[in-house]
Parts: structure tokens; C-alpha cells; sequence
């Protein structure tokens, strides 16, 4: 018997398990390292190695042989994995020196170095390590374990920093970097490799949430500290140490500029220190001299509304420092601040930064991605093209490719030498799933889309419509890749017209076009899906406009259950899934780039919540929420169920115990599909769909 779609897709995680992942090229372009599990239906990843020259691949560490059966994550790990939407098992991540001839990696908090040769031996490490980093020479390793930063290698293990209070952290990303700045570390060797830049986070001004497990009462309630909008962050102080443990702390203006974004190491005597102001409108960057931690101001940059955190830059190019900045029409590649890219061009990532010039992916349409070499002088030279998605890695002159299309399922993942390319094998599993998509521009706004059909259906039978978007600010649905749109697709196949639109507030289109949502995070995005479905069912009249449902998880959730108070003559069901239905309970940094500060701005709280709107309802709505998740917390859901029912207004609560974020669970990612099947068929009742 072959299992159904929804298992198989929970299974395999998406279909994401036996690709291979975490890819770095040595510096010299000789060899690639990579991730990869041996199956599409284990999670476990081992540690792979190609040769460049011969093309052949070798496993360097078997993680089965090392993990042990009752071994469990240490609790600051699962918190990463979390903030990453980790959920594979094995070796999650690895760090490797600039040859990829050493290799150091944490396993359930155990340290493990690995060499190319193939010889693996466990590190003397400090209970519940993880993060482990080599110096410049592979000599020593620091990492974190219990809140403190440690060093081992040489003369044995120690604490290098630490604190005796758990609120106070050396070496770890707050929440805030973890989950919104793409930030996911706290801590970077020095090029010379005896000195380390090293964040300071005291929790303590935060607030205190807890988190409990009805299910089991005998549980002790779980505390986090979460900064929600308009309450304090954490405090985050950056430090120069040395082996001795002599310190130079580094002072920038941390009144006007809270959020500290990034840190690199310019030179073995310069810090290139990024930060950013609470409102996100003004971004500096600041050199730190490490023999005395004196600051300067590089350059700085405001916007009306706020400024994007750009993976790779700000950046040193020789003497010039780039910037990728938003204008009303692109997003453009600058050089000391002067843009050089065309008005007409989406620079939407950096693949490496080289002594002259830039790597960088480009959005040659919304759907599309391609890589190009960007010079100082703005030129652009393709390098690889797709008709889908693209993204690289790359070393010396080596190359590697990870494409997505809507003519394959999974990925492709190609290394590029002067000698020829050659294939990264993937043990993916095959979804199984023919595909029925056509994408779509929609309405006044050009809203990129896709119409996802059941695979046998005939031109001219109507078909009751599932809205499936994200919809969210810097998120899109709508590429060309096949793998995205596989739950649409079935879906579609049990008998809808699935309708993906990725109205104003996504990437790709300019600073105009994402800046549309500023203050209106609710509004305009359920008015761009009812005008991108109404324009659809011009173009295509079988699509029934009478039976509408939609469906969403997080930012998509609480789009849905929005929609469905505010448009009941449009939207006739939704599903919402891990909603923020009020915004005051969601974190500091994102909440407040898109709706001010709630102190300044409690209109836009007020109106953008789908709390106030709970006595509008009037369909059907289906609230889903896992009771473990600390990113929108389960008190979004029943804060908005409170209301609704004190307003009178049936609805269907589904609690999810013992789940994130991430519902990584085989049995309840299967069975949240066929829930949400059955609610559809319920709520939009007809024979087509039963």
C-alpha cells in the first residue's frame, strides 16, 4: 500500500530530507563539504566531502555511529533549532577551516573535531556545548555551553567568559538577532586567531512569559523572556578578549542605536560593527580600532520607513564599502553609498563578497532568481541563469549551483570547475505528485500569483477556491520552483482551484511596493488577496467565487482569520494556523518595522488586530495552535477565541500539545492536513469535494 501525500510529505519533511544541505566550497575552490541523510525519509545528516578534481564524494563522519541512543539536545540548541526551523537530527551544522581539511561540529552537546583524512575523535568539552568555531590556524575551538564562552584545544578546556546568572549570556544571539536579524551567533575568532569580538546579552529588562503544558499539570511552568512590541529588548554589549581574558569593551551610541545587527572582522586590527536604531529607520556602520575599542562612524542610512537587514553586507570591498538599499522601484547595489545598479534591478543576496567585486543573487522577475558578478562600477555579469530558482555557494573560481524549477521536483545541485560540473547526489524522495500550476500576474498591482488545478481537471467545471498565501512582508510564495506548491497541489486534487498570491509587503518588487504595508499590515494585505482573486475569476470563470476558503500558518494564519472578519462577502471559510492576532503580542523588532511603535501608533495596533474585528465574523473559522510555540504563542489564539465567543460567534479551536512553531511531528503534520480537508469539506459543502 503506498502511504497517502500527507504522510509521505510529513515523513519526509517536505521532501527536504536527503538533499543535500549546510554546502561550503573551500577558499581555493579544491573540494566541497556538505550535508546530507541517507534517505528521504531519515533526518539524520552525516558530514560528505567532493573532490573538485575527480568529482567523487566520501563520507566524512557517519553521525549514527557517533550519536548516542538517550543522548538528548541541550536546551540553548533546541532554542536555535527553533529559531532556525531546524528540524533535521545528526549534524545540523558544522564549521570547517578555509582548506575544509578540519572539521568541528556538536552532537547532543558533545564536541566532535573530523578530518579530511576521515579520522573523527571527540573533543574535552564542557556538558551541553554547542556552536563550536575554529581559530584561524584549526588549533583552538571556542564555543558556548551553559550561558558562558569556552575555549578548548591546547592546554585543555575553560571558560574564557561567563556569568553566574542565567538571565546574563557571552556567545549566544538573543532572541531578537536569532529569530529577526538573521543573526544566529555571538561570537567571531579574529583573523590572527588570538583575539574573539564577543556579545554580552542580559535578559534581565525583558519580560518574563510562561509557557505551561496544559496536558500535563504536574509540569512546571517554562519561563522565557520575549520582547513584545513597545516593551524592552535585551541589553547587548560587544567585548574584545584576548586568550588571557583581557577585555577592551567596544562603547557605541547604544541609546540611539539598540539592535546590534552584525559583526565582522575587517583586518586583525578592525571591527566592522553594524547597528540599528529601535525604529529601524537609521542603520550605522562603525570601525573599532581592537587596540583601544575606540569608534568611528563609516557610514550611515535612514529611510522614511525602515531599513532592511541584508545578509553579507554592509561590506568591505578594498577601500569601499558596499550596501544593498531598497529605492521606490528596486533594490540596488551601492558603492560608499552612491547606488551603481540599474533603477530597474532586484539585488536580492550576497553570495560572496572577493577582493573587487560581488556575488549576488538577482531577481531578473519576482518568481525568478539568477546569480551575477557585480563590479564597483556597477556592471553586472550573468554568471548562472534559470528559468526558476537559483542560489550558490562559492570558493576560488568554483561554483555551486542550487537550483529549483517547475520542471522538477527537489533541487539540483551542480559544482562548476574549469574542468566541468558535476552532481551533488541527492537521496530526496520523488513527492510522487504530478503538478497542474500556471503563474500569474493579478489586478491594478501586477500581484505576482499562481493558480495550482487538480491534475485532471477539465476547462470549464467549476471549482470552489482555496486562497494558500503567506503573504507577509520579505516572504514569498510565488517562485518557480515546483516543491513549493506541492500541499496546493493536493489540495487542488481533492477537488479546488488553489489561488497563491503575493500581494504588496513581499520582496522583489522595490522599496515602494513592500513599503505599502507600513502601519496597514492587515488591511492592505486581505484587500490585495480579494482583489487578486477577483481579478483570477476574470480570467478564468470556472473559479466559483461563491465558495471561497482560505487557509494560512503564522503571518498567512493571521491574514486568513483576518480576512474572514473583515470580508465575509469574499472569504466564506478560513483556516488559521499559529495566527498573530494582535500585534501587541508579537516581538519588538519585527512588529515595530511594520507598525511603529505601539506607544506612538495605537491606532494601528488597535485596527490591525483581528481581535477587534471578532464580532464581524461570520463563517466558519478554524484556529490551529501548537501550545509549545514561543514565537507567536498559543495566547494569540485563545485571546482571539475569548473574543469571539464573548461576541457570540461559533468557531472551531484545534490545540496542538507539545508542538512548535514548526509542527515537526510525522503524525500531526499528516493528520493537520486531513483536519483541515475535513473543515473545508464541511464548510464548503458540495459534491465535488466529498
Amino acid at each position: 500500500m503506498v502511504d497517502s501525500f500527507p504522510r509521505r510529505s510529513a515523513r519526509t519533511q517536505r521532501f527536504a530530507l536527503g538533499a543535500p544541505r549546510n554546502i561550503t566550497v573551500a577558499d581555493d575552490g579544491s573540494g566541497v563539504a556538505f550535508l546530507r541523510s541517507p534517505a528521504g525519509d531519515n533526518p539524520s545528516n552525516d558530514l560528505w566531502y567532493l573532490d573538485v578534481v575527480s568529482g567523487q564524494e566520501h563520507m566524512l563522519v557517519d553521525a549514527s555511529i557517533l550519536l548516542e541512543p538517550d543522548a538528548k539536545l541541550p536546551a540553548a540548541e533546541r532554542t536555535r533549532r527553533e529559531r532556525a526551523r531546524e528540524g533535521a537530527s545528526g549534524i545540523v551544522r558544522y564549521v570547517a577551516d578555509a582548506s575544509l581539511k578540519h572539521f568541528v561540529f556538536a552532537l547532543n552537546g558533545q564536541l566532535f573535531r573530523s578530518e579530511h583524512n576521515g579520522t573523527t575523535s571527540a573533543i574535552d568539552c564542557a556538558a551541553g556545548a554547542f556552536d563550536p568555531r575554529f581559530n584561524t590556524d584549526s588549533t583552538l575551538v571556542a564555543y558556548v555551553a551553559d550561558g558562558a564562552l569556552r575555549i578548548t584545544g591546547g592546554n585543555g578546556d575553560r571558560e574564557l567568559l561567563g556569568d553566574r546568572d542565567p538571565d546574563v549570556t557571552w556567545g549566544l544571539a538573543e532572541f531578537i538577532a536569532a529569530e529577526e536579524m538573521r543573526r544566529s551567533r555571538g561570537f567571531w575568532w579574529s583573523p590572527s586567531g588570538d583575539k574573539l569580538a564577543v556579545c554580552r546579552v542580559d535578559n534581565r529588562p525583558v519580560d518574563q512569559w510562561n509557557l505551561a503544558d496544559p496536558t500535563e499539570p504536574k509540569s512546571p511552568t517554562r519561563t522565557v523572556r520575549y520582547p513584545s512590541a513597545g516593551t524592552k529588548n535585551a541589553l547587548v554589549d560587544l567585548v574584545i578578549i584576548d586568550l588571557e581574558g583581557n577585555r577592551i569593551p567596544i562603547k557605541w551610541q547604544r541609546d540611539e542605536f539598540e539592535y546590534l545587527a552584525d559583526v565582522s572582522w575587517r583586518t586583525t586590527n578592525e571591527l566592522l560593527v553594524t547597528v540599528q536604531t529601535r525604529d529601524q529607520k537609521t542603520m550605522a556602520c562603525l570601525a573599532v580600532d581592537v587596540a583601544d575599542g575606540a569608534v568611528s562612524e563609516v557610514a550611515r542610512f535612514s529611510d522614511d520607513h525602515w531599513i532592511d537587514i541584508v545578509a553579507g553586507v554592509p561590506a568591505w570591498v578594498g577601500e569601499h564599502l558596499v550596501m544593498i538599499l531598497d529605492d521606490e522601484t528596486s533594490r540596488r547595489f551601492t558603492v560608499d553609498g552612491t547606488p551603481v545598479t540599474a533603477a530597474d534591478q532586484q539585488i536580492t543576496g550576497v553570495v560572496s563578497v572577493r577582493d573587487d567585486h560581488v556575488i549576488a543573487t538577482v531577481a531578473t522577475k519576482p518568481s525568478e532568481r539568477s546569480i551575477a558578478r557585480i563590479d564597483l562600477d556597477g556592471t553586472m555579469t550573468p554568471l548562472f541563469d534559470s528559468a526558476g530558482v537559483i542560489s550558490a555557494v562559492s570558493g576560488g573560481d568554483t561554483f555551486v549551483t542550487i537550483e529549483r524549477s517547475l520542471s522538477f521536483s527537489g533541487t539540483k545541485t551542480t559544482v562548476h570547475t574549469d574542468s566541468g560540473p558535476h552532481t551533488i547526489i541527492s537521496n530526496a524522495a520523488d513527492p510522487q505528485l504530478a503538478t497542474n500550476i500556471t503563474l500569474l500576474e493579478l489586478g491594478d498591482h501586477k500581484m505576482p500569483a499562481a493558480l495550482v488545478l487538480p491534475t485532471n481537471h477539465r476547462v470549464g467545471d467549476k471549482l470552489p477556491v482555496l486562497l494558500d498565501p503567506y503573504g507577509g512582508p520579505h516572504a514569498q510564495r510565488v517562485l518557480a520552483s515546483r516543491d513549493g506548491y506541492l500541499t496546493s497541489q493536493w489540495f487542488a486534487d481533492q477537488g479546488f482551484a488553489v489561488l497563491i498570491i503575493d500581494g504588496r509587503g513581499t520582496s522583489a518588487k522595490g522599496g515602494k511596493w513592500e513599503r505599502a504595508v507600513w502601519q496597514s499590515l492587515g488591511h492592505a494585505t486581505v484587500s490585495d488577496q480579494a482583489d487578486g482573486l477577483a481579478a483570477a475569476g476574470q480570467l478564468f470563470p470556472y473559479l466559483d467565487l461563491n465558495r471561497v476558503a482560505i487557509r494560512g500558518w503564522s503571518f498567512g494564519g493571521y491574514l486568513a482569520a483576518l480576512a474572514v472578519c473583515l470580508r465575509p462577502d469574499t472569504f466564506h471559510a478560513a483556516i488559521a494556523g499559529a495566527p498573530v492576532t494582535d500585534w501587541a503580542l508579537y516581538d519588538t523588532h519585527y512588529t515595530e518595522r511594520y507598525m511603529g511603535h505601539p506607544h506612538t501608533s495605537p491606532e494601528s495596533y488597535r485596527s490591525e488586530a483581528v481581535t477587534t474585528w471578532a464580532d464581524q465574523l461570520d463563517r466558519p473559522l478554524l484556529l490551529i495552535h501548537g501550545l509549545a510555540d514561543d514565537n507567536v504563542v498559543a495566547a494569540h489564539t485563545l485571546q482571539l477565541s475569548r473574543a469571539l465567543l464573548a461576541a457570540g460567534k461559533p468557531h472551531e479551536v484545534l490545540p496542538l500539545p507539545g508542538v512548535s512553531h514548526m509542527t515537526p511531528q510525522e503524525e500531526v503534520a499528516e493528520n493537520l492536513l486531513l483536519h483541515q480537508l475535513d473543515f473545508l469539506r464541511r464548510s464548503l459543502p458540495d459534491s465535488t469535494l466529498g
